[in-house]
C-alpha cells in the first residue's frame, strides 16, 4: 500500500529545505524525499570553494548565515549551515531515496521511490500517495556533456573535487566560466602544469568572480597557465587531446582533462508527471504567481523553473531569486492567491 501524505516534496538542496520549513510553519502535512544527501550539489565542490553571493542572499528560512570573518561562505560552512537548519527545525528528510516514477490517479499522485547509494538502487521499491507534489530538484543534477570521443576515459572528469590530484601533472581545463577559471588557479597553486582550452577568444572578465580574474589574467599573460583560446576540443586520447581552431587541427599532451563545461537540470520527473517542457531549455510551464505547473497539484520551485539553463546558456535563475517561491506555493496550498514580490538579479552578486 502506498504511504499517504498530503504533499510530497522532492529535493533537499537549499530551496528544498527552505520549502520544507515553509510547509512545516504552515502546519501542512508533507513527506520529504532526496536522492542523495542534503545539499548534494555542493558535496562535489572542491574543499574551500566560496559562494558567488553574500551570506544574506543565500541564507534560508530566516536563519542568519554567519561566517567567522563575514566573508562569503565556503562549501564547508554552507553545508554545516544546512545541517544546522535541518536540526533546528527537526526536519524529517528521507535522504538517499531516489524517485523513480510519478503517475497521476483520481486522488492525486502515486510516486515510486527506491533507496539510492552511489547511483545504485537497493532494496524494495516504495510507493507514496500524495494529493500534491513539489519538485525542488535544482538546476545542476548532471554535467553538460561534449559528446566527443574519449569523454568517458578514466583520466577525464566533469567534476573538480581536489586540486591535490593534479600535483606534478599536466591537466587541461576546458571551459570559460567561473568553474573553469577557479579550477585552473587552484590546480596551478597545487603544482600542476595547467593548460586552458576555451572556444572563445578570451574569458569574459565581467562574468568572472572579481577575486579570481586578475590572478588568472596575469598567469595567462606570463605563460604560467598555457592558453588555447578559440579552440574546440574534438577528441580525448589517453595521453593527449585533439583540438580544432583557426589554424586547423592541433594536439596537446596531457595527463588529465577537466571538463568544466557546466551542468544541466534533470527535468525527467517533471516530464514523467506530464509537465509541458518548452524546448530547447526544457523550461516547465507554470504559473509564476503560484508555481503550479500545467499539471494541477504539481509545483516546481527553485532553479529547476529555468530548466537546463547551464552549459552553453547563461544562468538567469539562482538561489537568491528563488526564496519567494516558498511563500507562493504555501499561499496557494492554503487556498490563497497573493502576489508576492521577488527580487530579480541579472547574475549572482560578486
Amino acid at each position: 500500500m502506498p504511504t499517504p501524505t498530503d504533499i510530497l516534496l522532492i529535493g533537499a538542496g537549499p530551496l528544498g529545505i527552505e520549502m520544507a520549513v515553509g510547509l512545516q510553519r504552515a502546519g501542512l502535512r508533507y513527506r520529504h524525499l532526496e536522492a542523495h544527501q542534503i545539499g548534494a550539489t555542493m558535496q562535489w565542490w572542491p574543499p574551500g570553494t566560496r559562494w558567488f553571493s553574500s551570506n544574506e542572499r543565500i541564507s534560508i528560512a530566516g536563519v542568519p548565515l554567519v561566517t567567522p570573518f563575514q566573508e562569503k561562505a565556503t562549501r564547508e560552512e554552507y553545508l554545516a549551515y544546512l545541517r544546522a537548519v535541518v536540526e533546528q527545525f527537526n526536519l524529517q528528510i528521507h535522504t538517499y531515496t531516489r524517485v523513480t516514477g510519478i503517475e497521476r490517479d483520481r486522488e492525486g499522485f502515486v510516486v515510486h521511490s527506491q533507496r539510492n547509494i552511489a547511483g545504485q538502487l537497493l532494496g524494495e521499491p516504495q510507493k507514496h500517495h500524495a494529493q500534491k507534489v513539489i519538485l525542488a530538484t535544482g538546476g545542476t543534477e548532471r554535467p553538460n556533456l561534449l559528446h566527443i570521443p574519449g569523454e568517458n576515459l578514466p583520466h577525464v572528469s566533469h567534476y573538480f573535487r581536489d586540486p591535490h590530484t593534479y600535483f606534478g601533472q599536466r591537466v587541461m581545463i576546458v571551459g570559460g566560466k567561473n568553474s573553469a577559471v577557479e579550477a585552473a588557479l587552484r590546480c596551478h597553486r597545487a603544482g600542476a602544469k595547467v593548460l586552458f582550452c576555451y572556444r572563445g577568444a578570451e574569458v569574459d572578465k565581467d562574468r568572472i568572480k572579481y577575486w579570481l580574474y586578475p590572478e588568472f589574467s596575469s598567469l595567462i599573460k606570463s605563460g604560467a597557465i598555457l592558453p588555447f583560446f578559440s579552440r574546440n576540443l574534438v577528441e580525448i586520447k589517453p595521453d593527449h587531446v585533439l583540438m580544432s581552431g583557426p589554424a586547423g587541427p592541433e594536439a596537446a599532451e596531457v595527463d588529465f582533462v577537466l571538463l568544466m563545461t557546466g551542468y544541466l537540470a534533470d527535468m525527467s520527473l517533471a516530464r514523467m508527471a506530464g509537465v509541458t517542457l518548452n524546448d530547447p531549455s526544457e523550461v516547465p510551464t507554470l504559473d509564476p504567481e503560484t508555481m503550479e505547473t500545467n499539471v494541477p497539484g504539481l509545483y516546481v520551485v527553485g532553479t529547476a523553473i529555468a530548466g537546463t539553463q547551464g552549459g552553453e546558456r547563461s544562468y538567469k535563475v539562482f538561489l537568491e531569486n528563488c526564496h519567494v517561491h516558498v511563500e507562493r506555493v504555501v499561499s496557494h496550498l492554503k487556498g490563497k492567491r497573493e502576489h508576492v514580490e521577488e527580487r530579480v538579479y541579472d547574475r549572482p552578486e560578486s
